[in-house]
Parts: structure tokens; C-alpha cells; sequence
């Protein structure tokens, strides 16, 4: 009898638990559903919280005394804060302010109830940009939401990611009560050299990916310490370069220059898109020149910070807002780096070094209205939704990654004994044919429309062709003395450059691009190590649409039912993008296996569980990173011996990627 009453309060614990899980998803959906209309009557709980609810009446309800909630309605009730149906942008100071005001709100909620309300609340009277952000951000971090699925950004906020052309045809199929499915071309046409790799920059998932990364290691984040946030700033912005140089090579262009400040910027861009609220975003023309952008910053002093950070780079040391001095002539060197060069919060002298990327977005952003004389609201390169979209992003970044390899190249080269495992020996690693392919995705539009309850909602949709790539499978073939864990780390770079010249090992290496990183257990012995590129621990399948996010929570809402959905962390290189679009005949690039000791691993799980399989570019959310090799290892240093890198834990070979249209 005891046992059957324990069985049972187990059984209704775990079913409250999947209850409480899928109640939190559903407020969730509906907080995002139609963001520029007011919350549905439908949604009861929500729409009674925020007409009744007041947040100052449950203070005790939060972790911080109410100082923020305090805060933010007093900003409110003086009608100081931004006004709805008005352009957000995240690199406006005063406009990321009030978004993380509302943050500071929803991170002290002691409980998700408190979470949901002051939400609620606060949807009916903020900017809406500044909502979505804010929620986005609440939802990434708290402990109350960690099993919440984000939607798509795509489908929340469709106008950031959709030509304006496809959301006009979106309203006059509302407007008709007739369905419609609109195709969405990229930017520019055939005249335009760049329009041949704008299926990368202008891909919904990168774009996606991009912001979900600064969601995931915010600038502005002043909590606790996240691991390695500096280093993994250099890491995937560094790897987006790669993987960028590799699309054009594959269509014979030439590797991206990196901007100056001196120079022109030879490729303009005309995004096609308009703001829900605010106009149009601006058109960029060719060989423009930089000019300083009143009330952001001259060009004059971004040259001055920009020598300020060689300088450190040179002298091996960053000089602290106190004065005093912090070696960076070491691996972890990179980490303060990237914190100083973002900046972030972790700068150690933010005065000093500034803020070289953000406001290098900023004038990038403002250069086709940079005295302010129109009012045009801010360019792409202003929003992480939107940036990858225009060339000059892929510029600005391997200017920036330049600043990173001076510093690279100024630590000694690995030796020998660095990349040597000597109980592992490889003797082949077969892989099945690399393949790409386009195909057509479609998303939702039912976000972009205002409309009202009482009018019926008809199916809008959009359709984009898209990269993709057959499955592959590697074989790491390998003989073990004894039994171990181990490490292993594949990458791919390109063999010859844009004049069909072979590169040398220390010209490629810095264009490596990371396929995977895992761990496994080897046997003494021979062994055989498959690895699947669906288990990519960079990568992430395509995020749950939000029409099928919502019908599957309502339904488990519904039957006190578990969600199906398990992938949470929206943060993730697309995996469909993993490998480069090659070529009809086939591009080559070298493939590079190393295995070294499974000490390199951090967790002592990570065979077992590898918590998401997307820590590559995104870590591990709450832990530390992974892996305790720098990020790149051991591409990221200077290799002017390639016969130090000939050990027998290391494999390349050449493949060959083959595009069929």
C-alpha cells in the first residue's frame, strides 16, 4: 500500500510538472502573438493582468526588493519612456536602456506567475521592440523558463527578415480573405558580383543564429561571470568569416576585404525592407565614404581606439581603468580581447578602448543619413536581426578579426609536444560524399499583419530558397594503446585560393572551419569512431514553427500533456549551412582530423552528454565551455613548420564538395 501511494505521487508530480512546463510555453506564445495588437480577449489570464494587474502591489514577489519594477514605472508614469509603433534598435543607448530595464524586471520575478504578469503588463504599455527584446532575453536567462522554446525570431517579427515586397502581397491577401503563399527574392540581381553569395547573408537561420548569439552573451551583461564570453566573441565571429570566404570561393570571388577606415566602401546595399513602424531602412550607395555620424562618433576617433588596441596588442598588456596592467601575451589573453574590443561590460577599460564594434555598426548603419538631415531610421548593420544581411558586415569582421590574428600571431607557435596524443594513432578516416543543394523553406507571416479579432485569419506565408546539404557520416579509423577518453576535432579549409593557387598549412589554417568537436571512449586496439554531421556540436536542426510551437503547446495544455519540443537553446550555427556550397566539379578543401587526450574536456560527462550538441559556437548555457584548448586549436597560431603538425593522433586529407543545382 505505501509503495502504490508513492507510485501515485510520483506519477502526479510528474504530471503537474509537464503541465507547469507547457502552462509557461503557452504564456509565452501568446505574449509574442501578434506583438503590435493588444493581447487577445482569448487569453484571459494574460489580458486580466494586464488591465488589473499593477507590479508595485507584489514587490515581495520579487528577488530585488522591487527596485526595478520602482524604477520602471516611474519611468512610465512620466511618460519618458519610447512610445509604441516605433523603430527598436539595440545600439541605441537610450533605447537598450529601457529594454533592460524591463529585463531587470522579469529576471527578479521570484516566480513565474510574477514573470508572466508583470510581462503582460508591461507588452500593453512599452515599445514593442523593446518588449520582444526584453522577453527574448528574460526567457534566455532566467532559471524560471529554461525549458521555454523561443520561437523564431523570423516568425515573431517578420518584417526584420522579409522583403517589404512579400509583406505588401501578405496585407492584400488578408485584405481578401485569400491564402497565399509569396515567394521572397534576395537582394540586388545579377549586375551586383555580391548577389551570388547573398544566400548565406540573407539566410533566416544565420540571421537568426546571429541574434540568438548576442542573446545568448549580451554585451550589456553584468550578472554572473559568463565563461570565455570574450574569447567566444572572437570564435564565431571569426568562424562566420571562414565559413563566408569558403561561399564565395565557391562562387569564384575573390576572399572578402577587410574595411578601413580610409577606404571606401565599395559595395553598397539596398535591403528591400521596411520597418513595421518607422519607414524604410535605408539605402546604402556605393563607394561611399566614411563620414562621421552626429551624436555617434568620428571617424577620427575610431582610428584612435582602433590604435590603441594594436598598441596593447604590441606591448602584450591591456592598461586597466586602474592603471595597472594584465598580461594578454597568453591563451587566455584572447578572452580579455574580445571583451575589450566588443565591448562588452567585461572591459577592463572600456574609457580607454571604447566600443570598436558597436560603434563601428553604428556609423556602418548611419552612412546614408549621417548628419541626421532626413530622420531615417536606423540601417541593418544596427540590428543583429538584420546585419549579416549587408556585405559590408563581412568587411567590418575581418577588420576586426585582423586585430584578433596580430594578436595570434605574437604568441609562439604550438610545438610538437602540443599536438602530440601518443596513445592514439590515426590510420584513415573515410567520409561519404559531401553534396550541397538548394531548396525552397517556408515561415510564417501571420505577425506581420495588424488586424482584429473579429476578421478571420487566413494562411500568409512566404518561401525562400535556401542552402542545404545531403547528410554525411565520417569514419575515424584508429589504433589505441589502451583504453582512454578522447578528443576529437574536425575541421575543413580551403585548398587553393580565388586564383587556384594552393595555400600553405599557415596560410589555411586561419580560414579552418570547425565541423565538430565531441568526445569518445577508444579501446585498446583498433577502433572505429563514426560521427554523424547530423550530431554536429556546432550546428542546430531548424527551430519549430510558431503556428506548430502553438497548436502543440494548446494541445498539451489541453491533455496535462509533455511537450514534444526538447530543443530549448535557440543559439546554433544552421546546420543546414555546415558545409560550403562547393561546386559542380567539386571544390577542394583539406580535411583535418586531430584527436588528443579526452582530458581536454571540462565535463566529465561530455561522452555521455553533450548537453544539446551546440556548445561549439555557443558553449555550454550556465557552464563552462567544453573544451579547455583555445577556440580554433590549433589553427589559431601561427604553424611555420608544417612537419611540427605531422603527428600520429593527426589526419587530412583532400575532399572534395560538390553542388547540385
Amino acid at each position: 500500500m505505501q509503495w502504490t501511494v508513492v507510485v501515485a505521487a510520483f506519477l502526479v508530480a510528474t504530471v503537474a510538472a509537464r503541465s507547469d512546463v507547457a502552462h509557461k510555453q503557452q504564456a509565452i506564445n501568446r505574449l509574442l502573438y501578434r506583438i503590435t495588437s493588444p493581447i487577445m480577449s482569448t487569453f484571459t489570464d494574460l489580458k486580466e493582468a494586464a488591465q488589473s494587474w499593477n507590479p508595485k502591489d507584489h514587490t515581495d514577489q520579487t528577488t530585488d526588493g522591487g527596485a526595478a519594477v520602482k524604477h520602471l514605472m516611474e519611468k512610465l508614469e512620466d511618460h519618458t519612456l519610447l512610445k509604441k509603433h516605433h523603430w527598436f534598435s539595440l545600439f541605441n543607448d537610450r533605447q537598450r536602456e529601457e529594454a533592460l530595464w524591463l529585463v531587470d524586471v522579469l529576471l527578479n520575478s521570484k516566480d513565474f506567475e510574477t514573470f508572466k504578469n508583470n510581462a503582460a503588463y508591461f507588452r500593453e504599455r512599452m515599445n514593442e521592440g523593446e518588449f520582444v527584446y526584453a522577453l527574448y532575453a528574460a526567457v534566455t536567462h532566467s532559471d524560471l523558463t529554461q525549458d521555454v522554446v523561443l520561437p523564431p525570431l523570423y516568425e515573431v517579427t517578420p518584417h526584420m527578415f522579409t522583403n517589404s515586397e512579400v509583406i505588401s502581397k501578405a496585407y492584400a491577401a488578408m485584405m481578401k480573405q485569400i491564402p497565399g503563399n509569396f515567394k521572397m527574392n534576395f537582394t540586388g540581381n545579377k549586375k551586383n558580383p555580391e548577389q551570388r553569395v547573398a544566400y548565406f547573408g540573407e539566410d533566416v537561420g544565420l540571421n537568426s543564429y546571429h541574434v540568438h548569439w548576442h542573446l545568448d552573451f549580451p554585451f550589456w551583461w553584468k550578472r554572473d561571470k559568463i565563461d570565455r564570453k570574450g574569447e567566444l566573441f572572437f570564435w564565431v565571429h571569426h568562424q562566420l568569416n571562414a565559413r563566408y570566404d569558403a561561399e564565395r570561393l565557391s562562387n569564384h570571388l575573390s576572399r572578402v576585404e577587410e574595411l578601413c577606415w580610409d577606404c571606401i566602401i565599395e559595395n553598397g546595399f539596398a535591403p528591400h525592407t521596411t520597418y513595421k513602424y518607422g519607414g524604410v531602412f535605408p539605402t546604402r550607395p556605393d563607394n561611399k565614404k566614411f563620414d562621421d555620424v552626429e551624436g555617434v562618433a568620428r571617424i577620427r576617433d575610431m582610428k584612435e581606439l582602433e590604435s590603441r588596441i594594436r598598441s596593447t596588442i604590441a606591448l602584450g598588456y591591456v592598461i586597466n581603468s586602474d592603471d595597472t596592467h594584465t598580461n594578454i601575451s597568453n591563451e587566455h589573453g584572447i578572452d580579455i580581447l574580445g571583451d575589450l574590443i566588443e565591448s562588452s561590460t567585461y572591459s577592463p577599460n572600456n574609457g580607454y578602448y571604447g566600443s570598436l564594434h558597436n560603434q563601428a555598426h553604428r556609423i556602418l548603419g548611419a552612412q546614408a543619413d549621417p548628419k541626421l538631415k532626413y530622420d531615417m531610421p536606423p540601417g541593418v548593420m544596427e540590428h543583429f536581426e538584420t546585419a549579416t544581411r549587408d556585405p559590408a558586415f563581412f568587411r567590418l569582421h575581418k577588420y576586426i578579426d585582423g586585430l584578433f590574428k596580430e594578436h595570434k600571431d605574437r604568441l609562439p607557435p604550438y610545438t610538437k609536444s602540443d599536438f602530440l596524443y601518443s596513445n592514439v594513432k590515426i590510420t584513415d578516416v573515410e567520409v561519404t560524399e559531401l553534396s550541397t543543394y538548394f531548396e525552397d523553406f517556408e515561415f510564417d507571416l501571420i505577425n506581420a499583419l495588424d488586424t482584429s479579432e473579429h476578421v478571420n485569419e487566413v494562411s500568409v506565408k512566404t518561401h525562400v530558397s535556401r542552402l542545404n546539404h545531403k547528410p554525411f557520416t565520417f569514419k575515424i579509423h584508429a589504433n589505441a594503446e589502451r583504453d582512454d577518453r578522447v578528443t576529437i576535432r574536425i575541421y575543413i579549409s580551403p585548398k587553393r585560393d580565388e586564383n587556384n593557387i594552393v595555400l600553405h598549412i599557415n596560410e589555411h589554417r586561419w580560414g579552418a572551419i570547425l565541423l565538430d568537436t565531441f568526445w569518445a571512449e577508444v579501446r585498446a586496439g583498433d577502433n572505429v569512431i563514426k560521427r554523424k554531421s547530423s550530431q554536429s556540436s556546432v550546428a542546430i536542426v531548424d527551430r519549430v514553427s510558431f503556428p506548430q510551437l502553438i497548436h502543440d503547446t494548446d494541445e498539451a495544455v489541453a491533455n496535462n500533456a509533455e511537450l514534444p519540443h526538447k530543443d530549448t537553446r535557440a543559439c546554433g550555427h544552421p546546420q543546414r549551412l555546415l558545409l560550403p556550397k562547393g561546386t559542380h566539379d567539386g571544390l577542394e578543401f583539406w580535411l583535418n582530423v586531430i584527436i588528443t587526450s579526452g582530458s581536454d574536456a571540462v565535463h566529465e560527462d561530455l561522452v555521455e552528454n553533450e548537453r544539446g550538441s551546440n556548445h561549439g559556437y555557443c558553449g555550454i548555457h550556465g557552464e563552462k565551455y567544453p573544451d579547455k584548448r583555445p577556440m580554433g586549436f590549433p589553427f589559431d597560431r601561427r604553424i611555420p613548420n608544417p612537419k611540427v603538425f605531422k603527428v600520429p593522433n593527426q589526419h587530412d586529407q583532400v575532399v572534395k564538395i560538390f553542388h547540385h543545382s
